[in-house]
C-alpha cells in the first residue's frame, strides 16, 4: 500500500488517481470535520465536496507531504466556515459567491495535474448538468441570471444544477482511487461489515460484550450536542433504551480511515410512534491501538 507521501508526489507529478485515493482514504476525517461545524445534513455532504475539489487544484501548495491529512481537514474546516459566514451574513449582490469557483478554467484546467481528468469528468455528467457547467466556467457567459436566460429555466434551476454537478464532479474525483488502487475500498467495505454487524449483535441483545471487546475502558461517549456524556456504560445504556422502546437502526453507509470511522444509519421509530426519533443517526469514531476511542452521535436536525 503506497504511504501518503507517496501518493502526494505522485499527485504532483499529475497522477489524478493519487488525489483520489488521498481523498477516499481521509474522507471519514474529512465528515468529520464537517459534522462538528455544520451538524448532520446536506451542507456538512457540499462542504466535503468543495473541499475535495479544492484539494485537486491547491494539492501542489502543500509542503509537508506527510501531513496530508490535517491540511485536508483544515480546507474542509475553512469550507465550512466560508457555509457558516454566507448564511450569518446578508449581503445585497448579485449572486453569492461560489465555491465551485474551484473549476474555473484558469485554476482547474491551466494545471497539468487536472486537464484531461476535468474535461473526462465533465462529459461523463447529464447534458442537464454539462450544459450549466460549461457555460458557468468556460464561456464568458457565466452569471446564474445568463445561464438562466439561455436555458430558458429558473434561476434557481441553475444553482441546483450547479450544486448537483459539483458533487458529481467531486464523486468522480474520489472514484479514480477504484481504477488504480483498492486499498481504501477495502477498509472502507470491511467497515460497513463491521457496522452491520455491530446491529446484529444489539438486536440479539449481545451488545455489552462487543462494546466491551472493540472498545477501550476509558472510552469517550458524547451525545445530544454534547449536553449528553459519558463512558461506554454510556453507549450501551442508550443502545438499550432505545431497542427497549422499538427503535432500531438500518446501516446506510461507512467511510473509514486509520483513526477516523463514520457510520451513517437510518432510525426506524416504532411502527405505533413514528415520530419517536430522528430519521437518522452518524456514529463518529476515533480508534487508538485498534479499539474506539471515542463515539461521538450526531443527529439530523
Amino acid at each position: 500500500m503506497l504511504s501518503d507521501v507517496e501518493l502526494v508526489r505522485a499527485a504532483r507529478d499529475g497522477d489524478v488517481g493519487a488525489v483520489g485515493l488521498l481523498l477516499t482514504r481521509h474522507e471519514a476525517g474529512m465528515k468529520a470535520v464537517a459534522l462538528s461545524i455544520l451538524g448532520f445534513g446536506p451542507d456538512a455532504e457540499d462542504a466535503v465536496q468543495d473541499a475535495s475539489l479544492a484539494a485537486l487544484r491547491r494539492i501542489g501548495d502543500l509542503r509537508d507531504a506527510a501531513s496530508v491529512g490535517p491540511w485536508l481537514r483544515m480546507i474542509v474546516r475553512n469550507a465550512c466556515r466560508l457555509r457558516l459566514r454566507s448564511v450569518r451574513t446578508v449581503v445585497p449582490v448579485a449572486e453569492p459567491p461560489a465555491p465551485v469557483d474551484l473549476l474555473s478554467p484558469d485554476r482547474v484546467l491551466d494545471s497539468h495535474a487536472s486537464r484531461d481528468w476535468i474535461w473526462h469528468a465533465v462529459n461523463e455528467l447529464s447534458p442537464s448538468l454539462r450544459q450549466a457547467v460549461l457555460l458557468r466556467y468556460f464561456t464568458d457567459v457565466n452569471s446564474y441570471e445568463q445561464i438562466a436566460t439561455i436555458l430558458e429555466l429558473p434561476v434557481g434551476t441553475v444553482r441546483s444544477r450547479l450544486n448537483q454537478a459539483r458533487g458529481k464532479l467531486a464523486e468522480a474525483l474520489k472514484a479514480t482511487a477504484d481504477h488504480a488502487h483498492v486499498d481504501a475500498g477495502a477498509v472502507n467495505a470491511a467497515s460497513a461489515r463491521e457496522a452491520v454487524e455491530t446491529l446484529e449483535v444489539a438486536e440479539r441483545g449481545e451488545f455489552p460484550a462487543l462494546v466491551a471487546d472493540r472498545w477501550l475502558p476509558e472510552t469517550e461517549f458524547v451525545a445530544g450536542n454534547g449536553l449528553i456524556r459519558g463512558g461506554r456504560e454510556m453507549l450501551t445504556y442508550g443502545m438499550h433504551k432505545d431497542l427497549s422502546e422499538g427503535v432500531h437502526q438500518r446501516f446506510v453507509q461507512a467511510v473509514s480511515s486509520r483513526d477516523v470511522t463514520i457510520w451513517t444509519m437510518d432510525l426506524l421509530s416504532p411502527p405505533d410512534d413514528p415520530e419517536h426519533c430522528p430519521p437518522g443517526v452518524v456514529w463518529v469514531m476515533t480508534r487508538r491501538a485498534g479499539r474506539f476511542a471515542k463515539i461521538r452521535l450526531f443527529h439530523p436536525a
